[in-house]
């Protein structure tokens, strides 16, 4: 009995040690799928956020965020504002690339989430969809009419990536959409007033520039598969220079709109915009025209901010 008992109690350790590997192996295979799954949750998080053009869409909400607060919104109405323009942006840049997916396929633009793989076409389908539905309640909680206004302008660059990029008024949706961000704005004050009409025009003219600027490193992709706006048709160099110009207009409208003496950053503003804009058009192949406008419309908000604040 002795010796049985003895036998008995090895062969239950053994199953014991074998059932603590066996659950050591499950609990790091488990690990393992869990960690796998998170990382892969994350490459495609990083993916989405990639391919949302998220340059141009933390700038835009930023500056409407600055121009809330320097037109005299609270802190509910600056929060709305820049949640409405950050999901018009969000929805914007989705569709963008998703729509330029074939092309982008076509000239092997391995910059592209879509076109190396890290985010999935059905993916950014279905974020570009989710962030327009958004982007409706949150610009209406502004207000009705600014709401609208907002809208519009969203539903202009939808119009862009979908059919009007490559033809001749390609310039219209980004200054339309520019121009009406103001009045986003404003409109949603007590009382609904419409902003300057300098104010609309300088941001117009800033979206257009933009447009031009933006579109320089791509023109001969752009050619290639079919999509011929106005800056393609222009060419790079003609381009820079309406661009540079369109710009310089905007900040010339900025400086002498406003009623009263023109400050010295206002001369400031426009002696600095010249020189860069000037430096960037000797590059127009490549992203410095486009960052040197956005260096700009910084410079522009903080002349806002001064002229705006209630």
């Amino acid at each position: 009995m002795p010796e049985r008992t003895t036998q008995i109690a090895d062969s239950a350790d053994s199953a014991d040690s074998v059932g603590s590997t066996g659950s050591a192996r499950g609990a790091d295979g488990a690990a393992g799928v869990g960690s796998g799954a998170l990382a892969r949750a994350g490459g495609a998080l990083a993916g989405l956020s990639a391919a949302c053009h998220p340059l141009p869409a933390v700038a835009v909400t930023l500056f409407s965020a600055v121009l809330a607060v320097a037109a005299g919104h609270g802190p509910p109405g600056v929060a709305l504002v820049a949640g409405a323009v950050a999901a018009g942006q969000l929805s914007v840049g989705w569709c963008n690339d998703r729509t330029d997916l074939r092309r982008d396929l076509a000239t092997g633009r391995r910059d592209k989430p879509l076109v190396a793989g890290t985010a999935s076409p059905a993916a950014v389908a279905w974020a570009a969809a989710l962030a327009l539905l958004l982007c409706v309640p949150l610009s209406l909680a502004v207000g009705a009419l600014a709401g609208a206004v907002h809208l519009v302008g969203v539903a202009a660059a939808w119009g862009y990536n979908l059919r009007l990029k490559a033809t001749v008024v390609s310039w219209a949706p980004y200054a339309l959409a520019f121009g009406l961000l103001p009045a986003f704005v404003t409109l949603g004050l007590p009382g609904g007033p419409w902003p300057p009409p300098w104010l609309m025009a300088a941001a117009a003219l800033l979206g257009a520039g933009a447009h031009f600027a933006n579109v320089l490193p791509d023109i001969d992709d752009d050619l290639a598969t079919g999509v011929a706006g106005l800056p393609q048709r222009l060419g790079a160099r003609r381009s820079a220079a309406l661009a540079g110009l369109l710009v310089l207009g905007s900040a010339a409208a900025l400086v002498a709109g406003p009623p009263g003496r023109v400050t010295a950053y206002g001369w400031g503003l426009l002696g600095a915009t010249a020189t860069a804009l000037l430096l960037a058009s000797r590059r127009p192949a490549g992203r410095l025209p486009f960052r040197t406008v956005m260096a700009v419309a910084g410079a522009d908000v903080i002349l806002l901010v001064a002229e705006l604040r209630p």
